[in-house]
């Protein structure tokens, strides 16, 4: 995979006016690149600000700050033609696939309707084929085509959200937490028809989800996301292999390993305490409340993003050079 930049996000800022003085920060200030034809992670807990960020990033959010610059041109400075045509470049898929389709319209008038705004296919046969040959491309058949959403379970319904995402025949995709409204059982079937299509078709993404298990299925990198801010990127295998952010490693120790002799043995890392909220988020390190190894100057400070190992970020005090660039090996745990 060549480090071609398809999208480049650069100090990104949304912020909602919540009443006459109350501003809640969603995000503050994140910044990272999306290399053509990966698959970018985005995790964190709910409430993080991870699917505000996609929504600002494809423009359905005005940003407050930042940029989103997407193939060389900022994303919230584009005239009215360049976002038509910047639509047909990327889409998104929603979290829900129950709210995300019009119950009222059939699958073809769903798929269709991306297709007839931005005139492609005015031709009606070549357009049915064209529906046709996308539900066949999500493992759905022609025959669903005249039928309702209602008609559908949950991960049938989400693959007919893939399909109309892919309507416009787009690079970039955005997938906002796209199966955890999914029995598990379906999850894993989501996910693998995702990483067929993006074989196929060349495809970007970004993967949304707060399940870390199932990111790293589908992901070459992630960013772990807390209270509006990226705290660690890296490759896939890297985090998983040594998380370097105590928020990082937390995440990770709350995942099951089908193992019951490694299960007993490793610390699990219970973090205390709850999410502060984002109209007051903590001064200095955002996660220092919910931190088993805060210090002074984490309330003082705000951490320096820094490069701690080869395409290895991280924000955090722990690895600040007064403490030798890396914490000490108490700190460390086992979460494998």
């Amino acid at each position: 995979m060549e480090n071609e930049v398809l999208l480049s996000v650069k100090d990104l800022k949304k912020h909602f006016t919540m009443g006459k003085n109350e501003i809640l920060k969603a995000v503050d200030g994140i910044s990272f690149d999306i290399y053509k034809g990966e698959t970018f992670g985005l995790v964190g807990e709910s409430g993080c600000g991870k699917s505000t960020a996609g929504r600002t990033m494809i423009g359905l959010y005005d940003r407050t700050d930042g940029e989103v610059v997407f193939n060389g041109k900022d994303v919230h400075s584009l005239s009215e033609k360049e976002k038509f045509q910047f639509h047909k470049q990327m889409q998104m898929i929603f979290q829900d696939p129950y709210a995300s389709l019009n119950p009222r319209s059939t699958v073809k008038e769903i798929i269709s309707e991306p297709m007839e705004v931005h005139g492609l296919f005015p031709n009606k046969k070549e357009r049915l084929e064209r529906i046709y040959q996308l539900l066949e491309d999500v493992g759905l058949n022609r025959d669903h085509a005249n039928r309702y959403p209602h008609e559908f379970s949950g991960g049938q319904r989400q693959r007919i959200g893939i399909a109309r995402a892919l309507a416009l025949d787009p690079d970039f995709i955005i997938a906002d937490e796209p199966i955890s409204a999914l029995d598990v059982s379906v999850q894993a079937q989501v996910v693998n028809l995702l990483k067929r299509l993006q074989e196929e078709k060349g495809l970007t993404y970004l993967f949304i989800a707060h399940d870390l298990s199932m990111v790293k299925q589908i992901s070459n990198r992630i960013g772990v996301m807390y209270l509006g801010h990226i705290v660690e990127l890296t490759a896939s295998n890297q985090l998983y292999k040594k998380p370097l952010h105590p928020y990082t490693q937390a995440l990770l120790s709350a995942i099951p390993i089908p193992d019951p002799d490694v299960e007993d043995q490793r610390e699990r890392i219970i973090l205390q305490g709850e999410l502060p909220s984002p109209m007051d988020p903590p001064s200095g390190c955002v996660f220092r409340t919910r931190c088993q190894h805060a210090m002074d100057i984490c309330a003082q400070k705000k951490p320096v993003w820094q490069e701690i190992d080869k395409d290895h970020f991280v924000a955090c005090h722990l690895y600040d050079e007064h403490l030798g660039g890396k914490p000490k090996k108490e700190m460390l745990v086992n979460i494998r």
